[in-house]
C-alpha cells in the first residue's frame, strides 16, 4: 500500500476547546509540527492551517481544519482535492471514545463508529477508505455523558496518557508516511495500555 501523504488532524478551532479530548487530533498535529519542524499557516480556501513539508524523505502535507467537527469533511475533501490526494492516502487522527486513554491504534476503512469528524468525512468522500489514528480518550459510561465527556478536559492522569500515546503515534508516522503501516500497527497497538 502506498505511504500517506495528507495527515488530518481532527477537532474544533478555539480556545475554549484547546485542551479537550475531543481535540486530541489537534493535539497529534501539533506534536507532529514540532517534531518534524513543519510550520502550519492559514490557508482559507482549504479552511484551515496548512504545512507542507517532508517526513522519512517524502512529500507530505498537514491539515488542521478551522471548521468544527461534525464539518471537518469540507476541509478534507478540499484538500484532497487541491493537492490531488486519494483517500487512500489520508490519515486522520481523531479522538475514540472505545479506547482507553493511552490507546493509539492504526486502522483502516471502516464506519464513523458514532465520531462526528469521521461521520462528515465519510458523507463528503462517499466512502470510509482512509486511514485512521484512533486515540483513546476513555467513555464516561454512559450515553448520556458522552456529549459533556468529550467537550470536557480530562484529568491529569488521563491527559498525561494521551499526551504519551500521542508522542507514540508521532514516532511512528514516519512509517506510515513511507508505507509500511504493518510496522506502524505492530509498534503502536504493541505498547500499554
Amino acid at each position: 500500500m502506498a505511504g500517506v501523504r495528507l495527515i488530518v488532524g481532527l477537532g474544533n478551532p478555539g480556545n475554549d476547546y484547546a485542551k479537550t479530548r475531543h481535540n486530541a487530533g489537534f493535539w497529534f498535529l501539533d506534536a507532529l509540527a514540532e517534531a518534524f519542524q513543519l510550520r502550519l499557516g492559514t490557508d482559507s480556501k482549504l479552511l484551515g492551517e496548512v504545512a507542507k513539508g517532508q517526513i522519512a524523505g517524502q512529500p507530505i502535507i498537514l491539515l488542521r481544519p478551522h471548521t468544527f467537527m461534525n464539518k471537518s469533511g469540507l476541509a478534507v475533501a478540499a484538500a484532497q482535492r487541491y493537492f490531488r490526494i486519494e483517500p487512500e492516502a489520508t490519515l486522520v487522527a481523531h479522538d475514540d471514545l472505545d479506547l482507553p486513554p493511552g490507546s493509539a491504534r492504526l486502522k483502516f476503512d471502516g464506519g464513523h463508529g458514532g465520531q462526528n469528524g469521521l461521520r462528515d468525512i465519510i458523507l463528503h468522500l462517499g466512502h470510509g477508505r482512509f486511514h485512521r489514528l484512533r486515540l483513546g480518550i476513555g467513555h464516561p459510561g454512559h450515553k448520556d455523558h458522552v456529549t459533556p465527556w468529550v467537550l470536557g478536559r480530562p484529568g491529569k492522569e488521563d491527559q498525561m496518557l494521551m499526551q504519551e500515546a500521542v508522542g507514540r503515534a508521532v514516532q511512528w508516522t514516519p512509517a506510515c508516511v513511507a508505507g509500511d503501516f504493518e510496522l506502524a500497527m505492530r509498534q503502536l497497538h504493541a505498547a500499554p495500555p
